[in-house]
């Protein structure tokens, strides 16, 4: 039998490509869209569904087990970006942050658990971010948020253990998608005490984005830890360097790394 996935955020990105690539191994693949009347180039079924919004989350989620009668993997994709000097970002973005990013995939998991309980078997991988690893400037609430839902996980897959639920993270570093459009850039002001150093640390980071890996990489990565009977804590996905930074900011002292991340951002 064909295992069913759930795929948040499946319209674009990350979350398409990884869609496309376990609907063509033959997985019953579906993934979500706030308006998924608006996209026509899907090979997998979309179902309407806003992270933000508990009731939406529930209705999707039924659906999908309604249809299929079952539910084996999730994957927490929806996300998006910002960034900013923490003191101009207005509360209501790192609220709405913090909605789509951290408390969306706990509501997302709270509708799936009795499903997979039921089924005494399931798996839940959440899509956090290198980023979560580390406070980075002018991303202090992206890395706050995927960072959050980081120690989440952890603490949840423990809770889940004795029902035959498997929850892992993971977390990619820059690839090429969309989310640079996406996300909420709090606005580079003329005489801001940070007009310079931000607005050259933005253009680094889309250039980053721009340059980033395929997210087919992302896909491969999904589908061998689908095939895992126990997952790791945690999976990071990227270019060498921006796994080994995690290395490097858990074998160097505090002030030293800091250093290296405020040259690496020309601060």
């Amino acid at each position: 039998m064909s295992k069913v996935v759930l795929i948040t955020g499946g319209s674009s990105g990350i979350g398409k490509s990884i869609g496309e690539f376990l609907h063509a191994k033959g997985f019953v693949v579906y993934g979500t869209s706030r308006n998924p009347e608006k996209v026509s180039n899907s090979v997998f079924p979309l179902v309407a569904l806003d992270v933000r919004n508990a009731d939406s989350i529930k209705t999707a989620v039924n659906k999908v087990i309604e249809t299929s009668g079952r539910l084996d993997i999730v994957i927490n994709n929806a996300g998006v970006g910002i960034t900013g000097p923490l003191e101009e970002i207005p509360i209501e973005e790192i609220k709405n942050n913090f909605e789509t990013n951290f408390f969306g995939p706990i509501e997302v998991m709270k509708a799936v658990l009795p499903q997979m309980r039921k089924q005494k078997s399931g798996l839940i991988i959440n899509i956090t971010s290198i980023a979560a690893y580390m406070g980075l400037p002018y991303r202090s609430v992206y890395s706050a948020s995927k960072g959050a839902l980081e120690l989440i996980t952890e603490a949840l897959r423990m809770e889940v253990k004795q029902f035959g639920i498997e929850i892992t993270n993971v977390a990619p570093g820059d690839f090429a998608t969309n989310i640079a459009s996406g996300r909420y850039h709090a606005p580079v002001l003329k005489d801001s005490a940070y007009e310079k150093a931000y607005g050259n640390t933005l253009a680094a980071m889309n250039e980053h984005v721009d340059a980033g890996s395929n997210p087919n990489e992302m896909a491969e990565a999904v589908f061998k830890i689908i095939q895992k009977d126990k997952p790791k804590v945690h999976y990071k996905v990227g270019v060498f360097m921006q796994k080994f930074s995690i290395v490097l900011k858990r074998a160097l002292p505090d002030k030293v790394y800091e250093k290296i991340l405020m040259n690496y951002y020309k601060l």
